[in-house]
C-alpha cells in the first residue's frame, strides 16, 4: 500500500503534518507513522461502512467548508431527500485541509484528513484544470485507490452533488465501475458516453484495484490532463478488456447535472451543479435547486403525475 500523509491529531487537538516526503524522520519513524495513518483510514471507513463494507466518500477544502458554503447544502440535501437521511451515516469526509477537518468534526463526525504533496495547498477554492486543480484531482484518484486496496467499495460524490434520493435501487449490480456523465447517450454500455469523474460507484475487487493503478500511472502518459479526461482516453483501450472490468455508465435521468439536467423530477437521485464556474454560482443554484425539491415534495401525488416538476436551474450558472 502506498504511504499517505495524514493531519495526526493529539490529544490536545494540536496538529501534526506528516508527508511522504519528510527527510528528517528516519525509516523505523515512518514505517510506525504509516502503519498508524493506515489504521486510522480503515477506523473511519469501517465506522462509516455498510454490511458490505461500502461507503460513501465526499472531498472537502476550506473554500467549501465553510458555513453557509457548499458543504452544509450538502448534508441539507440528504436531510431533505428521500430515504437519504440515514445514508449520512455511511458518509465519510475526506478533508484537504486542517479547516476543512475541523468544520467537518463539528458538523459531521466521520472524517479522514488527507495532507496534501508538500507545497501545495487544496484549501482555497482552485480554478478549473489549474496546477492545483490537477494536484488536487490526481490526489483524490490516488487516495480512492487506496480505499479499493483496504476492501471498500465507495460510491465517491463530489460535494456539490445533491442527494435527493437513495442511489443504490438504481446501480448496476453486474458493474465494477459505474460512473455519472456530463452526456449520456442513452445506453450504458456505450464507451461514447462522456464520464463526470464527479460521481461514481466502484466495487472493491482485483479488476478495479488494477484500473485504478493503471489510471493514475496514466497521468504520466497525458501529462497536464485531469482524471476525467484521461479515463475518457483509456476507457476504450485494450487495458479495460483484458482486465475484464465491467464499466457501466449512469442515466442523466437519475444522475443529472446542469451539463445535462434530469428533467423529471420523479426520477432524480442526484444533481450536479457541474458546468458552472465559480463558488458563489454554484451556491446560488444549488439553493435554488433545494428549493425545487422542497416544493416537489410539498406538492400532491396527483401534481406530481400529471405535471411533473422540473428545475430553475441554471440560473446563475450558464452553460
Amino acid at each position: 500500500m502506498r504511504q499517505l500523509g495524514v493531519i495526526m491529531v493529539g490529544p490536545a487537538n494540536s496538529l501534526t503534518l506528516h508527508g511522504e516526503d519528510d527527510e528528517d524522520v528516519g525509516d523505523a519513524a515512518v514505517d510506525s507513522t504509516n502503519e498508524c495513518e493506515g489504521d486510522q483510514l480503515n477506523n473511519v471507513l469501517k465506522d462509516a461502512a455498510m454490511e458490505d463494507k461500502t461507503v460513501i466518500l465526499t472531498t472537502l477544502n476550506d473554500a467549501w467548508a465553510a458555513p453557509g458554503s457548499i458543504f452544509d447544502l450538502f448534508l441539507e440535501s440528504f436531510n431533505i431527500g428521500d430515504d437519504t437521511g440515514r445514508l449520512l451515516n455511511h458518509l465519510a469526509v475526506i478533508a484537504l485541509d486542517q479547516k476543512a477537518y475541523k468544520r467537518c468534526l463539528v458538523v459531521h463526525g466521520r472524517c479522514y484528513a488527507l495532507v496534501a504533496p508538500q507545497g501545495v495547498d487544496f484549501s482555497p477554492p482552485a480554478s478549473y484544470m489549474n496546477d492545483e486543480y490537477l494536484k488536487m484531482m490526481w490526489r483524490r484518484t490516488d487516495f480512492l485507490h487506496t480505499v479499493l486496496e483496504l476492501g471498500y467499495n465507495f460510491v465517491f460524490t463530489d460535494t456539490d452533488i445533491m442527494w435527493f434520493r437513495n442511489p443504490f435501487p438504481r446501480f448496476y449490480e453486474d458493474a465494477d465501475f459505474q460512473i455519472a456523465c456530463d452526456h449520456f447517450t442513452g445506453d450504458p454500455d456505450d464507451i461514447n458516453n462522456w464520464p463526470n469523474g464527479g460521481y461514481k460507484f466502484v466495487r472493491a475487487n482485483s479488476k478495479t484495484i488494477e484500473f485504478y493503478r493503471f489510471w493514475y500511472s496514466s497521468r504520466e502518459t497525458y501529462p497536464g490532463m485531469n482524471e476525467q479526461d484521461v479515463l475518457n482516453l483509456i476507457k476504450s483501450g485494450p487495458f479495460v478488456s483484458q482486465i475484464g472490468l465491467k464499466m457501466k455508465f449512469l442515466s442523466t435521468a437519475y444522475f443529472g447535472g446542469l451539463c445535462e439536467p434530469s428533467e423529471d423530477l420523479n426520477l432524480v437521485c442526484t444533481m450536479h451543479v457541474n458546468c458552472c464556474i465559480g463558488l458563489e454560482n454554484k451556491i446560488a443554484d444549488l439553493k435554488v435547486m433545494l428549493d425545487d425539491w422542497r416544493q416537489y415534495t410539498a406538492s400532491s401525488d396527483d401534481v406530481r403525475k400529471s405535471s411533473p416538476l422540473s428545475w430553475h436551474v441554471p440560473r446563475n450558472c450558464s452553460l
